[in-house]
């Protein structure tokens, strides 16, 4: 049988022979993975099972990044449960405090998780590590427990969808953008518990933080996992990163049986936001008008790493925010925090007049850090823009890349670059 992606990645944690889409197989995990907000939960449903081990104690992590700094007494009990559950179980993969970042960026960061593997998690971006050819995919906090006590979980074998990029790329069109289109193409459930696996030209040739920012959007589209092969850049990462150890190139198989092959063409196509309500509402960014923004935010785990923080810099060098902007930088992880301050990104934004906070998830889901008001509108490097998402009910937010949210927070107005 030609496998796709998603078939071959699955068929090496099952004992069981794939035979077809929707097949139900018993998988090992390589890494089950809790934050400060599903990981109590989880921990509750472990102890309710009976559970007394953790089946690896060097396969879990938690990563208190969510509300942390704990904003409140109830979040600081959340981590309480965590800690004191890390604590108890001799867990290795324990983040919290000065050692912590935003999960998706941070694991990939420590080398904790590397093309082959099968990753779950209590957190529906957890599809980020397809970016390294890891089959990594979202569930319920019981179902993590569970994963936890045994080091294995049942998935039902996802359908794929082949989605190949190709064409010119615009100096200004960036990962975020080609995910924004394709979510654009095929709506917020086109890929409803399907793989979407990607590839073409422009995919060939687009470095691994790119690679994890598209498949950390691949939830967005209602899909289970998105993929990349794992190639020289892959293993340039990896290598980087820790991973050095049984690298292998993985990759669909030529006349692999796809349910769906979607093509786009980016010759001629400038940057996209998604606007309210949805992150399949997209729209060319030139075609919005002049829509007043109080606050950009730039980070989150879909664009907190360091070429995010790099392409913000880019466009605020030598600039300022508008003065009645908040513009709000969140660095995902310490490493990427240290690499803004040596390469004298940090200073950029500073003298911008943005507002540099820890590495935190934050507004993102509106947490804390910067909660809009009623009627605000924002621009933002994050994943979901349902209404209500970062604060008041009748706020707005637009999903952008890092290139036009720094625009954006220049102009005072949802823009791209052009517009400066």
């Amino acid at each position: 049988m030609q496998q796709t992606l998603a078939q071959k990645l699955l068929q090496r944690h099952t004992q069981e022979a794939i035979q077809s889409d929707g097949q139900i197989v018993q998988c090992r995990v390589s890494l089950v993975l809790a934050n400060d907000i599903t990981g109590p939960l989880a921990i509750k449903s472990f102890h309710g099972m009976g559970a007394a081990k953790v089946f690896d104690r060097e396969k879990i992590a938690l990563v208190m990044d969510h509300f942390t700094p704990q904003k409140d007494i109830d979040s600081a009990n959340q981590v309480l449960i965590s800690r004191n559950f890390a604590r108890e179980q001799g867990l290795t993969h324990y983040y919290e405090g000065g050692n912590c970042g935003v999960e998706h960026t941070l694991l990939p960061e420590q080398g904790l998780v590397g093309p082959g593997d099968l990753v779950v998690g209590a957190d529906s971006h957890t599809c980020t590590y397809g970016g390294i050819a890891a089959f990594a995919t979202g569930m319920g906090s019981t179902d993590i427990a569970a994963a936890m006590a045994l080091g294995e979980t049942w998935l039902k074998v996802p359908p794929t969808i082949r989605v190949e990029f190709t064409g010119t790329l615009n100096a200004h069109v960036r990962a975020k953008d080609l995910m924004l289109m394709l979510i654009g193409k095929i709506g917020v459930d086109g890929a409803l518990y399907k793989a979407l696996e990607f590839g073409g030209s422009i995919i060939d040739n687009l470095g691994v933080e790119g690679r994890l920012t598209m498949a950390n959007m691949a939830i967005e589209a209602g899909a289970k996992a998105g993929l990349f092969a794992s190639d020289a850049q892959t293993k340039s990462y990896c290598a980087e990163h820790g991973r050095t150890q049984g690298f292998e190139e993985i990759r669909a198989d030529d006349n692999a049986n796809y349910e769906q092959v979607v093509r786009i063409d980016l010759t001629g196509q400038g940057p996209v936001v998604a606007c309210p309500h949805l992150p399949g509402n997209v729209k060319p960014v030139q075609e919005l008008g002049h829509l007043p923004v109080q606050q950009v935010v730039i980070g989150s785990c879909t664009n907190g790493r360091i070429s995010d923080m790099r392409d913000a810099a880019g466009i605020l060098r030598g600039r300022k925010v508008k003065n009645t902007v908040r513009c709000i930088i969140l660095p995902s992880t310490p490493t990427v925090w240290k690499q803004c301050l040596q390469e004298g990104l940090m200073e950029i934004f500073m003298e911008a007049g943005c507002i540099v906070g820890p590495c935190t998830c934050g507004p993102c889901l509106g947490g804390h850090m910067g909660i809009l008001a009623d009627g605000e509108r924002a621009v933002a490097t994050t994943n979901r823009n349902f209404k209500g998402r970062m604060g008041s009910l009748s706020s707005e937010v637009y999903l952008a890349s890092p290139v036009v949210a720094a625009a954006s927070a220049v102009v005072g107005e949802v823009a791209g670059p052009e517009a400066l």
